[in-house]
């Protein structure tokens, strides 16, 4: 059946007038599938990945093909995850640097850092209803969308082995030229310095383009782990 609609879809036509239109009745079709499946715990739905691929495909393709449309909001996003990331960078390193001069944290010491999208759906996607909610929870389920299982980085940040890494490090800002925009449109966004985790969330993860931009609201989680014999 996803082979059908995946060949179906290849051509999907575009709506060249007006604002784009994110939803429509054959990608409602395929989130309505999706949500049956994933709401159902009973189900072991072997074709989830192709439900999550074809309808980023098929968004992409038409949000894409106007990119200038949503700029401002991938400009804003990229900002918003920026911040994000650096307050998270910040706290880990406090929260090292804190552990390292307690003595009452003795054996071996690791710490993991993670930033994700919030669990709430965002408030200013174009594209509001009741199920929603059920969708974004999909969308940000690791079982689901295995490779945001570390949140918007492709990897946590650990310590002690990442400890000497800059934050440039971490946003792919130390590698020229530093812009992570590929798939985008080169000369619209040549200047925007996206960073690799807007890469990561855009190329690597199931989540379509404008799942992500209209999020501004991060959670980070900062994990100590002490290895020691009591």
């Amino acid at each position: 059946m996803c082979l059908l609609l995946a060949q179906e879809y290849v051509n999907f036509a575009e709506n060249v007038q007006g604002m784009i239109e994110i939803s429509d009745p054959d990608i409602d079709l395929i989130e309505e599938h999706i949500l049956m499946a994933y709401n159902d715990p009973r189900t072991d739905y072997p074709h989830r990945d192709n439900l999550l691929d074809i309808r980023r495909t098929m968004i992409n393709r038409k949000v894409l093909a106007r990119q200038e449309e949503i700029l401002p909001d991938i400009i804003a996003f990229n900002n918003a995850m920026r911040d994000a990331l650096k307050n998270m960078y910040d706290r880990a390193h406090i929260a090292w640097d804190a552990v390292q001069g307690n003595e009452a944290f003795s054996g071996e010491v690791g710490l993991t850092a993670k930033c994700f999208l919030d669990q709430e759906y965002p408030e200013l996607h174009p594209v509001q209803g009741d199920d929603r909610q059920d969708l974004w929870d999909a969308l940000c389920d690791s079982g689901w969308n295995p490779l945001y299982e570390d949140g918007v980085t492709l990897t946590a940040l650990t310590f002690p082995q990442d400890l000497h890494d800059s934050f440039d490090s971490l946003t792919g800002m130390d590698c020229p030229p530093p812009n992570w925009n590929e798939g985008l449109d080169y000369e619209l966004t040549k200047d925007l310095h996206l960073i690799s985790p807007f890469h990561h969330l855009f190329d690597h993860t199931k989540f379509a383009i404008t799942d992500f931009i209209y999020a501004r609201k991060f959670k980070t989680e900062i994990n100590i782990e002490i290895d020691r014999e009591i």
